[in-house]
């Protein structure tokens, strides 16, 4: 099986045994990602939404990095904190897909939302994210 690590310095470097991305064939599987901005590696997190927003960017930064956007993403899978925020993230997570769907709501990939007790370094969400090319 090949498989190429994904790397870019426009998402956060990994906190741990593990890349931001590997690409096999033509998938592409996508860590989790919190807020953390890769330029500062401070946490972007006064509330969820802004927290949601630079997961978002940094999902992007990841598949752009590998040639692809959010047009390309099959599976979605959003981990919270506190599913009462569901709504706030679900706005935030829906206009940055929508900024690459062109009104196509058929574009939109498949999805889970599960709440846990806690996430790393204590963020109220982590997003990651299958894509194929």
């Amino acid at each position: 099986m090949e498989k190429t690590t994904i790397i870019t310095s426009k998402a956060p470097a990994p906190i741990g045994p593990y890349n931001q991305a590997i690409a096999s064939g033509n998938m592409l599987f996508i860590s989790g990602q919190i807020c953390i901005d890769p330029a500062s590696g401070t946490l972007v997190n006064a509330d969820v939404k802004e927290e949601t927003n630079q997961v978002m960017k940094n999902l992007r930064a990841i598949l752009l990095e590998a040639g692809m956007n959010f047009m390309n993403v099959v599976k979605t899978t959003i981990f919270l904190t506190d599913m009462n925020r569901f709504a706030e993230v679900n706005e935030v997570y829906g206009q940055h897909l929508d900024a690459d769907m062109n009104g196509d709501r058929n574009g939109y990939p498949a999805r889970e939302t599960v709440q846990v007790s806690a996430l790393p370094k204590f963020v109220n969400v982590e997003i990651s994210m299958i894509a194929v090319k």
